[in-house]
């Protein structure tokens, strides 16, 4: 018996090293999702919480460097566990922790938080996107919204403290970027206080509130507004104006800026998830619009339209049979094409997800310089249906024959479908199913639209070239976001890239010119995922031939939720082995 001991022990030990980095592990995601939760009130306040529902949040210099510190001890801890040794599940969850963090951390060198806008979104717009996607449900929550109203700000405060010190750096957006964000902070100055989308939390507030109750938390609403919120906007107004246009910045590239090249290096690796270089970026995006380009010679082929390349792009951009007449009638036209999208989704994909979508309008006080059409994420526990929406803004810059590519990038398959399946992961950590990886999802989402040719949702050659024009516009990314943060480009020579090349309507085309302008290498993130998703197919069609399953291979890739590209390719490629005759 006595004999027996040691190795009883020696199991004993054994058991609990090989348990100890998963209870490791496992305590470490628990903290890390709970230092997420607490620096991302809207997320709280969403799951309940109303006290971080009553917040915005909080980008101090002292909140931010404790938040850092920490990421900084969870890194260590990370590295300290021994992958090999975890679940296949947790090993994802570990891989995901590690690329979160470490973009976290190596973005400090930079200080990306002095240029928090682009030309169409950031912490400006934030209170008009979380308004139209609250919805106060008691008494409590209407409060909550209403303190949310009256800390507009100091929300703006702390972000205008990181734009002085940007100014006074030198790193700040060119003088075009904040000209779009004036615009629009304009916009949302002159609506109507008894019309405005900051108030739209309060416009359904249940019948068990009574009548009295519900129109006084209507009143003090409308009070916060104008007595808080819009004074804020006013003063922001006059900083951008006033202070941060003091001496504009006339140069595009981030390059032009104190530490900008090696910050675009920096960001072109961020984006991709690759270990790549913008030099090589920029010759792949060359090889694409030439293959692309080659493409579309043959669908003009089919319409016997007769005239050069130049002349058929200016045929589809003038013909107003190519054009709706209405807001309605466009939104329609994406309702149809939406519907039909659904009806084909069993056929490539086994699992679908709870959480319906909706089709909305931009709102009118951004849509002048919002993109043509976006994902608004929605939440099954708040009963927020997920939003694809739609600019009508400017109808004759809308063209029809793009409708149905936009349609399944936004929606589904598009994002719709991954966001929502991500969100409904089971068995894995919270920050695994709001983590977003624009390479995995945008990468997707353009993958999307190439699949509508097999989903039958083209119907005509106009539709199969605004297909094409679709994925011309994101290979042209590789080539002018490079050229203009890299290379040295002229805005006119990115616009000449899309113009000469795509049929996208001129309004379209310089929205998103000045959005790669200030939003630097994000771009980049959608044709290099699409390519390697593609890749990754053909691979596993040629390995396992006539034991290929589509929907297999489209929910495999999409159940884990987002995940960096090499990451995506192992997890595929192992898949093809396992599965392979």
């Amino acid at each position: 018996m006595l004999r027996l001991i040691p190795v009883a022990l020696m199991i004993f030990f054994t058991l609990a090293a090989a348990a100890e980095p998963i209870d490791k592990f496992a305590d470490l995601v628990g903290e890390f999702e709970a230092h997420e939760l607490a620096h991302d009130p809207i997320r709280a306040g969403r799951r309940g919480d109303l006290a971080a529902a009553s917040r915005w949040p909080d980008n101090s210099r002292s909140r931010l460097a404790a938040r850092r510190a920490a990421e900084q001890g969870f890194h260590q801890r990370l590295q300290a566990i021994d992958v090999s040794r975890l679940e296949p599940d947790d090993r994802i969850s570990h891989l995901v922790m590690a690329h979160l963090l470490d973009s976290r951390l190596q973005a400090v060198e930079f200080e990306p938080q002095r240029m928090s806008f682009t030309n169409d979104s950031g912490f400006f717009s934030v209170p008009v996107q979380v308004a139209g996607s609250t919805r106060a449900r008691s008494v409590a929550e209407a409060e909550a919204w209403i303190a949310r109203l009256k800390g507009v700000a100091d929300y703006f405060a702390t972000q205008t403290d990181w734009l002085t010190q940007g100014v006074s750096d030198g790193f700040v957006q060119p003088e075009l970027v904040v000209r779009r964000v004036i615009e629009q902070i304009e916009s949302v100055l002159a609506i109507d206080p008894d019309e405005h989308p900051l108030l739209a939390p309060m416009q359904q507030l249940p019948a068990h509130i009574e009548q009295a109750e519900r129109e006084r938390l209507r009143r003090v609403a409308r009070s916060a507004l104008v007595e808080s919120a819009l004074p804020a906007y006013r003063q922001l107004l006059a900083f951008l104006r006033d202070q941060y246009l003091a001496e504009p910045r006339t140069s595009i590239g981030i390059s032009e800026v104190p530490g900008g090249r090696d910050y675009y290096r920096w960001l072109v690796r961020h984006h991709t998830t690759l270990d790549t270089t913008p030099e090589a970026v920029h010759q792949q995006g060359l090889a694409e619009v030439a293959r692309i380009r080659a493409e579309m010679e043959e669908v003009i082929e089919q319409t016997a339209f007769e005239g050069s390349f130049a002349d058929f792009l200016e045929f589809l951009r003038s013909d107003p049979g190519f054009y709706a007449q209405s807001e309605r009638e466009l939104l329609m036209q994406a309702a149809w094409i939406a519907k039909r999208a659904d009806d084909a989704m069993p056929r490539f994909f086994r699992h679908l997800p709870r959480l319906s979508y909706g089709i909305r309008a931009v709102p009118g006080a951004i849509a002048p310089n919002y993109t043509t059409g976006r994902y608004w994420s929605g939440d099954l526990d708040t009963g927020i249906a997920g939003g694809y929406m739609v600019n009508t803004y400017r109808l004759d810059q809308r063209p029809l024959y793009e409708l149905p590519a936009l349609t399944l990038h936004e929606a589904v398959p598009g994002h719709h479908h991954q966001v929502a399946i991500a969100q409904e992961l089971e068995n894995v950590p919270e920050f695994r199913r709001n983590t977003y990886i624009t390479a995995f999802g945008e990468g997707w989402a353009l993958y999307a639209e190439w699949l509508g040719v097999e989903m039958d949702i083209y119907e005509t050659p106009y539709e199969h070239f605004g297909r094409l024009t679709y994925e011309m516009w994101r290979a042209c990314r590789l080539v002018v976001d490079t050229g203009m943060h890299y290379f040295g480009w002229r805005q006119e020579q990115a616009e000449a890239c899309l113009l000469d090349n795509s049929a996208l309507a001129p309004l379209n085309v310089r929205t998103e010119v000045e959005r790669y302008i200030s939003w630097p290498g994000q771009a980049l993130a959608y044709k290099t995922g699409e390519l390697l998703i593609r890749q990754l197919r053909a691979e596993a069609e040629t390995a396992l031939g006539a034991d290929f399953d589509l929907r297999d291979f489209h929910d495999h890739l999409l159940a884990a939720g987002a995940i960096p590209l090499e990451a995506l390719a192992l997890r595929m490629r192992n898949w093809i082995t396992e599965n392979s005759p």
